[in-house]
């Protein structure tokens, strides 16, 4: 791979909480100038097969996932997000696991309606379900319907603590991380911590902790990401150095949910190549 080759690792569509179908978004990719754009949808591969198809001449797709995790060595819980790159979808566990969290999101988002509507907030469970047209439903798509209502104006506002950050937000049944390296290990994937140290976002779990997960197979860390200050990217980088992991930058888009264009941050070709040499279930897929 040529070393200026354009790598983003972090993606979501419509599949999950973006507003660009996955073959949209590959062409998105491709006219943003990346040679390689991983698809990672929130606990869902239903994605995948749509981006293959509508792949364009030049680009290669990485097929992920994003795993909603969960550390469970404090009280409350930390929630936290783990990339998986090139498993094997049909491995039996991890997909069980996966459908098991997608069933969770659903009831999640169900139950903060039921709280929005009975404090007097008129938003609609059934529209919110036809907004995420089949896809994983997520507190965005429920954003989404703030926004509709006039109650905010932005996707941002409605993460605020008055709205689905804080007053209507609950938990829900997340992976416990590592339980979600070692399935994603079996899986012949390859797990990243996403955006590990973004305090903006909320509570971060502590560095030993990611000493423990490397341990346990974790393979990198995303360091160059939107919601991480410069100070907070230098000590990913700083640990992922003492602790042999690799590093990854990438966008996080998901369309117009987010200001956050394609391409915006990337990932090193070497690092890149590290995934995919470690990689065991599938392969990244070029058009050519």
């Amino acid at each position: 791979m040529s070393a200026s080759a354009r790598v983003d690792l972090h993606t979501h569509s419509t599949a999950s909480d973006g507003t660009l179908r996955p073959a949209d978004l590959v062409r998105a990719a491709a006219d943003a100038g990346l040679d390689v754009v991983a698809l990672t949808d929130h606990d869902t591969t239903a994605g995948w097969a749509d981006a293959v198809a509508a792949l364009p001449r030049g680009l290669t797709l990485i097929r992920g996932a994003e795993l909603s995790c969960r550390w469970f060595g404090v009280e409350p819980a930390i929630p936290l997000h783990l990339l998986a790159y090139l498993f094997d979808p049909d491995e039996p566990e991890l997909a069980a696991e996966l459908a098991r969290v997608r069933r969770a999101r659903e009831e999640r988002g169900e139950r903060i309606v039921r709280l929005l509507q009975a404090d007097g907030i008129p938003v609609s469970w059934s529209e919110i379900l036809a907004g995420a047209a089949g896809g994983t439903v997520g507190r965005p798509h429920i954003a989404q319907a703030l926004i509709r209502a006039g109650l905010v104006a932005t996707t941002t506002e409605a993460f605020g603590p008055d709205w689905l950050g804080e007053r209507y937000r609950l938990p829900k049944d997340d992976i416990d991380v590592f339980r979600a390296v070692a399935l994603v290990r079996s899986a012949g994937g390859v797990p990243v911590f996403a955006h590990p140290r973004a305090s903006r976002r909320g509570r971060i779990v502590p560095d030993d902790l990611i000493v423990r997960l490397a341990a346990a197979g974790l393979a990198g860390l995303e360091a160059d990401h939107e919601d991480h200050s410069p100070a907070e990217r230098e000590h990913v980088r700083r640990l992922a150095a003492e602790l042999g992991l690799l590093v990854t930058g990438s966008s996080d888009f998901h369309g117009t949910h987010k200001t956050v264009r394609l391409g915006a941050f990337t990932t090193g070709p070497k690092a890149y190549e590290r995934i995919v040499g470690l990689a065991r279930g599938v392969t990244p897929v070029a058009s050519g």
